[in-house]
């Protein structure tokens, strides 16, 4: 994928978007034209419809190309609980694993995921531009530099969700379902046309949540709004497993039973998030992070893999092991 003011831009792609349509079209086309050769072969006219059936004309309209791409929407209904981070660190884990990624930023005018993925400055043409034909796709698309089979489609940072049709939303994410083997959606926060925009083309959905009530709320009517077709799995972000254990923060598994969905995974709370996003790096790359790893691991998830989720608990300190050893609960302590 080429992108405008870069030297890559000069490197010759292996095929670009717009290639890998025409060819699934062709593909198509060649299947199409060997399934009616062998039918008549066999004396069987292939199954024609209206004029074409009623007149016996052989003629076929080009058949749409196949998506075989999995279009992922990674949502919550709140704000601020981590769709961008988890879209971006998705999509780089999934390209680590040799799976070809677009990450496609949904949020009309408030565009972050390129900040995240640190290719702020290698954006010249946005989702918008593609829509309205001002731009090819393969020109708005941006590859990361690190890895080749990740590729942004960014957001328009000075237009209105409400700029964005619905059809043209859906027939852009089943053209990217064409060409990459995961289409990640970075959905927008709130139920209003921006969300509905960005589930149009989905056959999947990522709630992410926090363990907040408000948070919770919010991602279990995001659940009632998703169309009965699209299967939901949940990540539960920014758990902090001290105050889980003191009882000030929901548990996973209180998450779990209010929502009613199947967990993907769960991602700590961890300083390394921060850090990572001030240097326009996923957090998956920085070494010893277990919000890293736990990212990993949910991708793993999503290719098949049977990966246990770790539990959250805290760790006892010392002086709780020792009470535990010598069997004396706290309020035994207290009378001693």
């Amino acid at each position: 994928m080429e992108t405008h003011g870069s030297e890559e831009a000069r490197q010759p792609a292996a095929m670009t978007v717009g290639d890998a349509i025409v060819a699934a079209a062709a593909e198509e086309s060649r299947t199409e034209a060997r399934v009616t050769s062998e039918a008549q072969a066999k004396n069987e006219p292939h199954a024609q419809s209206g004029a074409h059936a009623a007149t016996g004309a052989n003629i076929a309209s080009p058949p749409k190309p196949v998506a075989h791409g999995r279009p992922i929407v990674i949502t919550s209904g709140k704000g601020g609980v981590g769709k961008t981070t988890t879209t971006a660190n998705l999509g780089a884990a999934l390209a680590d694993a040799g799976q070809n990624v677009v990450v496609v930023d949904a949020d009309i005018g408030l565009r972050n995921l390129d900040v995240v993925l640190g290719l702020e400055n290698r954006v010249h043409r946005h989702l918008l531009d593609v829509i309205e034909g001002k731009s090819t796709l393969d020109d708005a698309l941006v590859r990361d530099r690190a890895r080749r089979t990740l590729n942004l489609l960014p957001a328009a940072q000075n237009r209105e969700k409400d700029d964005v049709p619905t059809d043209a939303m859906l027939a852009l994410i089943n053209d990217l379902a064409v060409c990459f083997d995961y289409v990640l959606i970075d959905s927008p926060a709130g139920i209003e046309k921006g969300f509905r925009n960005a589930i149009a083309g989905a056959k999947e959905a990522i709630i992410v949540t926090t363990p907040e009530v408000s948070a919770v709320r919010d991602a279990d009517r995001i659940i009632g709004l998703l169309p009965p077709d699209i299967e939901a799995k949940l990540i539960v972000n920014r758990v902090r497993p001290a105050l889980v254990k003191k009882g000030t923060m929901m548990s996973v598994q209180d998450v779990v039973e209010i929502l009613r969905l199947e967990l993907l995974g769960v991602v700590p709370d961890e300083k390394d998030i921060i850090i990572a996003t001030n240097r326009g790096t996923p957090v998956i790359d920085v070494e010893g992070s277990e919000t890293g790893a736990a990212f990993r691991r949910i991708a793993r998830r999503l290719l098949g893999e049977n990966v246990p989720i770790p539990d959250m608990t805290a760790p006892e300190g010392f002086v709780e092991r020792l009470k535990t050893s010598l069997g004396l609960s706290k309020s035994q302590a207290r009378r001693a």
